[in-house]
């Protein structure tokens, strides 16, 4: 299967295909294109009956540092926040909901929407180097899809305790709080991840669909919306607008709580 997408490198490795977040320039930032075409690698390879698991990872040093901040001064209001978040969402949900099991392997830190998408892949392994935190806090702002999933992964006080303070955590924390799986060196990372992935993909692919699906058929959707409509109006807030204009000028931050 050849690659033909902007942000996302597809990569064929007997029956695991390995999707590469392909930004490292910009340490694989999430932008509206890569939340489009998410969708449309995972529906192309869930159609491929040679593809039996999908290994998920970033290009270059990182996994992914979140959100694209430098496309935020385009959304200009409620209505364009609102759709903006609902691309996410639409990308998170067929992530999850993809019949094909989604294996993160974290090659580096991953924040904010890096954290979050590894929430709504089906287990991770994380290289010793990788580093995880909902950063959006910094911003003004929530991590609205961590603080529905999160919950169910991580637990509540982790996921308050992540998503208040911003802290960072490294991979063999993030292993102790539920939200990795494996842990191994940052060399053998890919290959480690392939072997599950093949590991996966030699059994019989309707029982492994049937087997996520299942699963999953009770994953929280309740307060999706909800947090999705708060984080929209986080995003109007002159705290976020003041943790932006921080963020690029590279100083501190000063929130006056409006």
């Amino acid at each position: 299967m050849a690659s033909a997408y902007e942000t996302i490198r597809v990569e064929r490795r007997d029956r695991v295909a390995v999707l590469w977040m392909n930004r490292p320039e910009k340490r694989n930032a999430m932008s509206p294109t890569f939340f489009r075409e998410l969708p449309a690698v995972l529906d192309e390879l869930d159609e491929d009956a040679g593809v039996g698991a999908v290994v998920l990872t970033g290009a270059g040093d990182a996994f992914s540092a979140g959100g694209d901040i430098s496309g935020f001064g385009e959304l200009t209001d409620l209505a364009a926040y609102r759709r903006q978040l609902r691309l996410v969402e639409d990308a998170f949900h067929a992530l999850e909901q993809a019949a094909l099991p989604v294996i993160a392997a974290v090659n580096g830190v991953a924040y904010g929407g890096g954290a979050e998408i590894v929430l709504f892949c089906d287990f991770v392994i994380a290289s010793e180097q990788a580093r995880f935190a909902f950063r959006e806090i910094a911003l003004g702002l929530q991590p609205g899809y961590g603080l529905v999933r999160g919950p169910d992964v991580i637990g509540r006080q982790w996921t308050k305790y992540l998503a208040l303070t911003g802290d960072i955590v490294d991979a063999r924390k993030a292993k102790e709080i539920g939200l990795v799986q494996e842990v191994v060196s940052h060399e053998s990372l890919l290959d480690e991840a392939l072997a599950v992935a093949g590991r996966i993909a030699a059994n019989p692919p309707i029982a492994v669909r049937v087997g996520k699906r299942f699963v999953n058929r009770d994953t929280p959707g309740g307060g999706l919306r909800e947090t999705m409509e708060a984080t929209a109006i986080l995003f109007t807030t002159e705290d976020h607008k003041e943790g932006q204009r921080a963020f690029v000028e590279k100083r501190a931050p000063r929130f006056t709580g409006r």
